[in-house]
This record gives C-alpha cells, structure tokens and sequence, in this order.
C-alpha cells in the first residue's frame, strides 16, 4: 500500500504536534507494509530524505498568510507523487491544501486526519467555509483524534456518515532513554518533585491561568518551550514574584524525556478548542505521570481521565488549577495511583501500533471501497493482517469532573 501524506510542514528537526503524529504513524504502518511518501513546504527546501519509514519531499514556500503556506510548484510536486500513490493522507487544517486536493486530487481514494476546527480566525472562516466543505464532502472517510473532538465539532457532525475516531499513538522506541545521571541532576536542582508543562506557548495553552493558580504556592513548576507568548509570561512571572516557576526555553529530545522522567506530574491548562489533543499531555501518560488538564471537549480529557489518570478541572480557572495541584502535591500515594493508571491508558489505547493498524485497515478500506465502484480488483493484502483500533465514544467518554469527588478520594486515602 503506497501512501501520499500532505501537510504543511514536515521535517527532520521539526517537532510539533502534527510533524509527530506523522512520524509516529509513518513508523508504524511502514511495519504492517505501507511504503509512505511525505509532501510538505518549506522556505529552503531540503533534498528529498529516505529513511525506513518514510520518503520526504519539500516544496518551496512562496507565502505565508494566516499560518497557510502557498506554493506554486507542489502542485507539480503533488500531481505526481499522488499518481504513484494508492491513497492520500491528507492532514487537515491547511486551507492551501483543500485547494491542491480539489484540483490536482486525481480522483484517488483519500483519508483526512482531521486535527483541530478552525477556532480563532473566525472571519477568515467565514470566507474559506465553501472551500473547507467541497474539500471535506470529496475524502473518503474523515478521522478525528479522539472520540471527545469527533461528538463535539459542529464542522464533523455533517460528516457522521464517513467521520470516526482513531486517537493518537505514540512508539516510546521513538524516544530517548532517560539518562538517570541526568534525571538525578535535574531533581536535585529544581526539587524532587516538580510540575511540568511542555509545549508551544500560545495564545490557547492556558499558561497565564497557571501563573495565577502559582501565586503563593510552595512547589516547583517547570515551563519548558517557546512561542508567541513567552514574553509576556516571564514578564507576568516576575510581576508575580515567582521565584519557583523556571522558563527553559527550547530543549532538545533527551532533556525533554529526562525532565518527563524527573517531573511529579504534567500539566496541561489549555482552555480553548484550539488545543484539539495534547501530544505533550500524552507523553506524561506514557511515562506514567499524574495529569492535570481542562475540560474543554477536546482530546485532553480523553487521554486523561478524571479521578482515574488524573484530575480535569474546568478552563479558565486558576483556583480550580490550584486545587488540583495542591491534591496530588499533598497526596503522593494518590498521585501514584493517578500515574499508574496513566501508563496502563497509553499501554491499552494510545500505542502507535494501535493507531498504525487502526489507519492501514482504515487505507484497505477506502481503496477497496473506491476499486469495487470502479470495478477494479483489491490491492495485494499487506504483510500482516490487522484489525482497527477505532475506539467506541460511548464507552470511552470521559466522567464528568467534580471537585467533591476527588476531596472524599483524598480523604479515603488520607
């Protein structure tokens, strides 16, 4: 099965939550027999990369407007690489791509991973809305992150027919091994126990509530990443004289695992539907961490479950954040208990062999479907036979957050 992944940006140092999920699922059903191609744009375009589970090739970007890159030349670029393809995996928002898809699409079957809806340029939206439903009325099928996103997008409940679930995997063999020399170092500086956020700081991650729920509390936080608000926070921290909340900028992949292996718990205080998953939430459940996040319909509060993983509390609230914090800091049995649980959650439902075979039945689905309207035969059956991991909404919906239930858990323990 040959498959064609499209979207914006993709690189060999490029790290963000979709440049992940590609490369994980790369990796993943490159092993079940999926030979995949990535397309993406960039301002200086690398040569085209092999490596075991992927070919790269890079566009070079003319424009950048609303964060849409445009190029001219990947429609070329595209045209051709789709021919040789036996299904398109498109990853959804790019509004450029919808356009690239509806002109040079070839009429191949096609998978949307669907990402996030569009949350803040809601004026733009107003314009691109034909474009996003020709584009999406076109695909096959439609896949959302989590169960969470797929019953709460007003855009995918016109999709019910094609839309389903296949929730984000992650493969620790990806990951650096925690240096323990490393880990002890980090401990003995910033504490034993510490919180950690990890990720881009924008607009949507909810840090400036965190930095509210840190006035006056006694333990260490750790904010590692850059972005748009960086500025602004440190400036906000220091107006707040927090001695004990630690900016570390951008780190590589070993610091960032060996600070996920030191770190008491993650925390996740995004409060908009912008934050459509939460990579950095998920890598603390796989490194068996207590989880803190807000309820915001999205799929944070898929990978954590309340009063099991961790506590959800509401968005926007920095009592609520604090609270949270000072139950786990006060309760190390029930924090282990919480992260225990986490890493069984990641073990039984975000594993990237769960999310490779969950796609590559998803690919024989459509082609086949696509090849018996057009009465051509089924593709050769891939190396290993698979079944998909599409996880059942109903049965995974998270429990609704109450702060009374988690005082009498505390309580119980105490």
């Amino acid at each position: 099965m040959r498959v064609l992944h499209f979207y914006k940006t993709f690189g060999p140092d490029q790290f963000g939550g979709v440049e992940m999920f590609i490369r994980h699922l790369t990796h993943a059903t490159s092993a079940l027999g999926c030979e995949n191609t990535v397309l993406s744009l960039a301002d200086e375009p690398l040569p085209p990369l092999q490596t075991p589970s992927f070919r790269m090739y890079q566009a070079r970007q003319d424009l950048n407007l609303a964060s849409t890159g445009f190029s001219w030349s990947v429609f070329k670029d595209f045209a051709r690489l789709a021919e040789e393809a036996d299904v398109i995996h498109y990853h959804f928002p790019w509004p450029f791509m919808d356009l690239v898809h509806l002109i040079k699409g070839l009429n191949k079957p096609s998978v949307v991973t669907y990402h996030s809806d569009i949350v803040r340029q809601k004026v733009l939206l107003q314009v691109y809305r034909p474009l996003m439903h020709a584009f999406l009325g076109r695909v096959d099928a439609i896949a959302a992150t989590s169960p969470n996103y797929l019953q709460s997008s007003n855009v995918l409940r016109r999709y019910q027919d094609k839309a389903l679930s296949i929730p984000i995997g992650l493969d620790q063999s990806l990951y650096p091994i925690p240096d323990a020399g490393a880990v002890a170092q980090l401990q003995r500086r910033y504490g034993e126990r510490f919180f950690l956020f990890v990720g881009v700081q924008r607009y949507y991650k909810g840090l400036h509530f965190l930095l509210e729920a840190m006035k006056t509390a006694p333990w260490p936080l750790l904010i590692v990443g850059v972005g748009p608000m960086e500025q602004e926070l440190m400036r906000m921290a220091e107006r707040f004289q927090l001695t004990n909340v630690h900016f570390l900028g951008r780190v590589d992949e070993q610091k960032k695992i060996n600070l996920m292996q030191a770190c008491y718990s993650v925390i996740f205080p995004s409060h908009l539907r912008s934050e459509a998953f939460g990579i950095g939430l998920l890598e603390g459940a796989m490194f068996g961490k207590p989880l803190i996040c807000c309820e915001v319909g999205t799929g944070t509060s898929f990978i954590n479950q309340h009063e099991s993983t961790g506590i959800v509390v509401p968005p926007m609230d920095a009592s609520a954040l604090r609270q949270a914090m000072q139950i786990l800091w006060d309760n190390p049995a029930l924090a282990q208990r919480f992260g225990e649980a986490a890493r069984a959650r990641y073990l039984e439902v975000f594993t990237a062999q769960y999310l490779g075979q969950a796609y590559t039945e998803l690919y024989m689905q459509v082609v086949s479907r696509r090849n018996a309207q057009t009465g051509q035969e089924r593709p050769a059956t891939l190396k290993h036979a698979c079944a998909a991991r599409v996880v059942d909404p109903i049965a995974q919906r998270s429990p609704t957050y109450s702060q009374s239930e988690t005082k009498r858990k505390t309580q119980a323990e105490g």
